[in-house]
């Protein structure tokens, strides 16, 4: 079994539900996902050529179907 799928078994369904979600939108290169009490913070890193603000702005739309009453998202760029 590779690394990448080891760890996807090893993530709670809702993690990975929300990775896929990231994941499917257009110019998303790499994304992370963080979760504690009734937070939630995601980092994306664009594509080249992806206009980060843009980005944030979609993936903040898309993410709405996983998103539970009373939590705290925080969306950001995943930096080097």
């Amino acid at each position: 079994m590779t690394d990448a799928a080891e760890t996807k078994e090893r993530l709670p369904p809702r993690l990975r539900r929300i990775l896929e979600v990231v994941y499917a939108i257009e110019g998303v290169a790499e994304a992370r996902v963080w979760e504690w009490e009734k937070s939630v913070a995601v980092g994306v890193r664009p594509m080249a050529g992806t206009f980060a603000p843009d980005l944030l702005r979609r993936v903040e739309s898309q993410v709405v179907v996983v998103r539970e009453p009373g939590e705290s998202w925080t969306f950001g760029v995943l930096e080097d």
